[in-house]
């Protein structure tokens, strides 16, 4: 008998090339009578002309947009405050979020933190948010994240630390994928963020607390596209069709995830991007075999099956070897020691890891701060 659950997701997605063009009209349901809108996103997407369209299409239809494009990877908390200000002296209604996991991640809390009804402070965690939301959409320019249709939000916390918040309220009214905004993106964020995608495909599939016949289909179907389009949009960055597939496996993704939530994988990438600002698609990349290895002995079943779906060897060795032939073929690092991490970091790195209370009971097999030392110096 099927365990019982609950799934969720944004409510209205569109996927449609160009669409972003007409945002003005293919968002106005979402924005609900919004006049007023915050435009978060960061200076790279904003200097490359992505938004162009956008923000031209809002103009002409007479809504009053600020843009504010200073958000960075891995968004500290000050990020987020300095957004929330310009929000509220602009007198914000609504709020587009509108690149990569970092604007979209900061879009979401931003929406949240305009109400001021309560601290960010008191948000972290699972379903701590009790504020009203602004209308909040969504744009991705990258296929990776799926943070267009989560629910999650990770921001780094003091020097170095990473922390998650995971609730409702941060579902987006309407997200909006446009495979155009993705063509010509550079080989390496091509590769980073497909792999963080899979990655949250197969962590949603293995989930030992939350995994469902819905988060199921899901991670499968994400896999499927992902990897028959990854090479290939690395490949050529004007492919659109192989773009498109990244984008809504990215989306697919997403949505098993933010149900059946990451576990391990994300753990221990966590402070490679908190600590050294590796970027966290490439984090995932370079921890991601010895957490398979690990949880083979409690997942080997469910592994196998994701290889087998894809027509690779039926084991998570199988899996294993495709992920290292792909990250092998896109010339990415492999080690720590490739991205300026010695074994004199590892102590702090698996601190940081082990005190992961929102993410580590989702791993199949338990992992203690010795587990984490030895999965870190196996790739030194």
């Amino acid at each position: 008998m099927t365990t019982a659950f609950a799934f969720k997701t944004v409510p209205h997605i569109l996927f449609e090339p160009g669409a972003s063009a007409r945002l003005a009209q293919t968002a106005a349901p979402a924005l609900k009578g919004a006049r007023r809108i915050l435009f978060v996103t960061d200076a790279g997407v904003r200097s490359a002309g992505l938004c162009d369209g956008a923000l031209a299409g809002l103009a002409e239809a007479g809504l009053d947009v600020l843009v504010h494009d200073q958000i960075i990877p891995d968004p500290p908390e000050q990020t987020v405050f300095d957004a929330v200000q310009a929000g509220r002296e602009f007198g914000a209604q609504a709020v587009i979020g509108f690149g990569g996991g970092s604007p979209m991640d900061t879009a979401k809390v931003v929406a949240v933190l305009l109400s001021g009804e309560q601290a960010l402070r008191e948000m972290y965690g699972v379903q701590q948010v009790r504020a009203s939301r602004a209308p909040l959409i969504l744009l991705p320019t990258t296929a990776g994240t799926g943070s267009e249709v989560t629910n999650v939000a990770v921001l780094t916390t003091g020097a170095t630390s990473k922390r998650g918040i995971a609730a409702d309220a941060l579902y987006a009214d309407m997200a909006i994928l446009d495979p155009d905004l993705t063509l010509g993106l550079p080989r390496h964020p091509t590769a980073y963020t497909g792999i963080d995608a899979m990655v949250h495909a197969i962590e949603a599939f293995t989930n030992r607390r939350a995994k469902n016949p819905v988060s199921d289909a899901l991670a499968l179907a994400a896999l499927k596209k992902l990897h028959g389009s990854i090479l290939r949009a690395c490949a050529d960055g004007s492919d659109r069709e192989a773009r498109g597939d990244m984008l809504l496996g990215a989306m697919l993704a997403g949505q098993a995830f933010s149900n059946s939530p990451c576990a391990g994988v994300h753990a221990m990438a966590y402070p490679l991007g908190g600590m050294f600002h590796v970027p966290h698609g490439l984090s995932n990349a370079v921890v991601l075999p010895p957490v398979l290895r690990f949880n083979a002995p409690a997942a080997e079943r469910l592994y196998a099956e994701i290889a087998a779906h894809l027509g690779l060897h039926a084991s998570s060795d199988g899996r294993i070897a495709e992920m290292d032939r792909i990250a092998a073929e896109v010339g990415i690092e492999r080690r720590l020691t490739e991205l300026g991490i010695s074994h004199n970091h590892i102590p702090a790195m698996a601190a940081d890891v082990a005190a992961n209370d929102r993410l580590l009971p989702n791993n199949p097999r338990d992992m203690d701060y010795a587990s984490i030392v030895a999965m870190f110096e196996e790739i030194l």
